[in-house]
């Protein structure tokens, strides 16, 4: 199911079901029971049904929106080893906090409020009739060291863009997460249909500039005076890459 695809249902329970599940980033079998009113046996089957049409997935017992992100991948540079892998609701903690980490640099204030909103909403992927959010994560053991996140909306004149950030912490830079999320992350976006992805940064970040340019992102435009940091007025640098 290509995320530029309608979400078709074919019955309302199997929509609140679905729309229960998204807006909550996981429900277990027993939670829809309590929260759907449908007897048990056909909200089974609706949730049957759901699987099979590629909107839902289940991983231990808990139900999440599928959004055919492909497998978990290894990654090695010098002593450090990485995983690069699709996120789960229970990833949300660790990437608001690696988000807030970078973000405490006043570089990005695109990821800053990213963290905000998904800590607001406390539900990680969404893929509804409005918007679609994506995230991916570079692990080290147990820990979130980066993410790629990718945002579009689904509004018919923009459904071929989605909007991107991208970041890894201060202590984990240098060994080619960073390049690795960047990949995965267009990777994701070109496989689901999206033409160009765009990615905002204020001018004295040199270095994320710098990094887009080295994979063939362009700037667009400049945004004058957009952004107030330490009471000084920034520029913003808006960048794209087509895919």
């Amino acid at each position: 199911m290509s995320l530029n695809s309608t979400l078709e249902f074919g019955h309302d329970d199997r929509r609140a079901i679905y729309q229960y599940v998204e807006r909550h980033g996981t429900a277990t079998m027993a939670e829809l029971e309590d929260a759907i009113p449908v007897d048990p046996s056909g909200l089974r089957h609706h949730v049957a049904i759901l699987k099979r049409d590629g909107h839902l997935e289940m991983d231990d017992d808990h139900y999440h929106v599928s959004l055919e992100a492909g497998a978990e991948e290894e990654h090695a540079t010098g002593d450090v080893t990485f995983h690069i892998r699709p996120a789960r609701q229970e990833d949300l903690a660790g990437i608001v906090g690696a988000i807030r980490q970078v973000a405490t640099e006043g570089t990005y204030i695109e990821a800053e409020s990213v963290a905000d909103e998904v800590d607001h909403q406390e539900a990680l992927l969404r893929h509804n009739e409005l918007e679609s959010r994506m995230f991916f994560v570079a692990t080290i053991g147990d820990d979130v060291v980066g993410w790629v996140h990718l945002h579009a909306p689904e509004l018919e004149k923009l459904s071929h863009t989605a909007e991107l950030t991208v970041g890894v912490i201060e202590d984990y830079r240098g060994h080619g997460i960073g390049s690795q999320l960047l990949a995965r992350g267009l990777e994701w976006a070109g496989a689901n249909g999206y033409e160009k992805v765009y990615n905002s940064a204020p001018s004295t970040n040199e270095r994320a500039i710098g990094f887009l340019e080295d994979y063939g992102w362009e700037t667009e435009a400049v945004r004058e005076g957009h952004y107030k940091i330490d009471g000084e007025y920034v520029d913003e640098v808006m960048m794209a890459v087509s895919l």
